[in-house]
């Protein structure tokens, strides 16, 4: 459980970097804003993602990066691909057995891979840094290409539950998967991520 992990190695943790073949994985900051709000004010994106408000405005974005510097219960990384912002990827940290991963790109960046390569990159994360058995994440029914990225990294369907879209303003059904620490093992062969403290 996120209680006994101690405060120190998370916050040391938080600072990293992560580095794949195509991407760089880092914190954001005050910097990032205009990108960030660029990226996320897509309605496209806000129907898929639990928590985004659509119209994503600077002040959303401003709200957002300080939530993160506080260290409040998110792990959260910029995606840059070539030194450019391309979307977010982060754990959750508000289910008491396991963190909840979740991600969005911007739309000029579906469909290249970089879902998939960032949501593994976080995953390797996880599992070498917390001591935990595994790891879960979501995908509303009508988006395949989230649930593809699941898939493709190793989590297994588990159900089916309602979830609350902030930008929809309703619920909406959500394909529910876990993916174990074993599983993760035996599929490390993906492993091409490196780490460095930032």
């Amino acid at each position: 459980m996120l209680q006994d992990i101690p405060t120190p190695t998370l916050r040391e943790a938080r600072a990293c970097v992560l580095e794949t073949e195509r991407l760089t994985l880092r914190k954001p900051t005050l910097a990032d804003v205009k990108a960030i709000a660029r990226l996320a004010n897509d309605r496209r994106i806000a129907e898929n993602t639990r928590r985004l408000p659509h119209p994503y405005t600077q002040d959303d974005a401003i709200d957002f990066v300080r939530a993160v510097a506080d260290g409040g219960r998110e792990t959260v990384f910029l995606i840059e691909n070539n030194h450019t912002p391309i979307g977010m990827v982060g754990l959750d940290w508000r289910e008491e057995n396991a963190a909840e991963l979740g991600y969005w790109l911007g739309v000029d960046h579906w469909g290249q891979g970089f879902g998939t390569e960032a949501a593994r990159a976080v995953i390797d994360y996880f599992f070498e840094e917390f001591d935990l058995d595994q790891l879960i994440s979501g995908a509303r029914v009508v988006n395949p290409s989230s649930r593809n990225i699941l898939e493709k990294c190793g989590f297994q369907w588990s159900g089916v539950e309602l979830h609350r879209f902030e930008a929809l303003g309703s619920s909406s059904p959500v394909d529910c998967f876990r993916l174990s620490r074993s599983v993760w093992a035996s599929l490390k062969s993906w492993n091409n991520s490196i780490r460095r403290k930032g």
